[in-house]
């Protein structure tokens, strides 16, 4: 079990309201929480207080979030779940491209907000992978999962976090049909019932990422699956 009492949640919210509202809970569920009420507050604590994850508003009044989500990314790989204020994949796909690891759309229920920020913080522990030395090779995909790093031929391609875990359990149950109920477990982590179009706009993004080496087939009604590959292999 994760000790969630020692970690730090930045959460980074200009509406007050709503920032005393997530904070009442994480601070429930056991977690240490910051708030920031603007980009550059929030860079600024990101890098002075070292949270363990930040829970990220997009519409900021100064900076951006998708800004200050990219600013962070090229000093710190700290898991950032972001706060949507559409239901739009446009805001969504932004925010996985400059590297959230998750979103959520407002108005969202505070139990989900708990079980995704457990969730990622679980798996983002440095043991969480038993594949941590693994590599897949797929046609012309090659994934190694201790780098986790992934190459088209000889061009390597860059994926957001949950982008790479995605395409991984896909490629490691080959030949299998996952739902999006269980990719979402498997992936995210939680079973909680709700917007499992999480799914659907990582696998859009990893398919518009991989082009025609993506390997990821619709099966309509159920969920996906990865296509043949004959020199398929698995090593670690």
């Amino acid at each position: 079990m994760v000790d969630t009492v020692r970690q730090r949640i930045l959460v980074v919210e200009d509406e007050a309201n709503i920032a005393s509202f997530v904070a009442m809970y994480l601070q429930k569920a056991g977690y240490e929480v910051g708030v920031a009420r603007n980009g550059a507050e929030a860079l600024a604590k990101a890098g002075a207080d070292a949270p363990a994850l930040i829970v990220l508003d997009l519409m900021l009044p100064d900076i951006d979030g998708v800004d200050v989500c990219r600013r962070i990314r090229q000093r710190s790989d700290v898991p950032i779940l972001m706060l949507t204020a559409r239901d739009d994949d446009v805001d969504k796909i932004i925010g996985l491209e400059v590297g959230a690891d998750d979103y959520l759309t407002k108005p969202f229920n505070p139990r989900e907000l708990v079980a995704r920020v457990k969730s990622i913080l679980r798996r983002s522990t440095p043991d969480r992978r038993e594949v941590a030395s693994a590599t897949i090779t797929h046609g012309d995909l090659n994934i190694d999962a201790g780098r986790r790093e992934v190459k088209v031929g000889d061009e390597e391609i860059k994926l957001a976090p949950k982008e790479f875990d995605l395409l991984w359990e896909l490629l490691d149950h080959r030949g299998l049909v996952l739902t999006r109920d269980q990719l979402l477990e498997r992936v995210w982590g939680y079973t909680f019932a709700g917007d499992t179009r999480t799914v659907d706009v990582h696998v859009r993004q990893l398919r518009r990422k991989l082009g025609e080496a993506s390997p990821i087939v619709t099966v309509w009604g159920v969920g996906y699956k990865v296509s043949p590959a004959k020199d398929a292999v698995v090593t670690a």
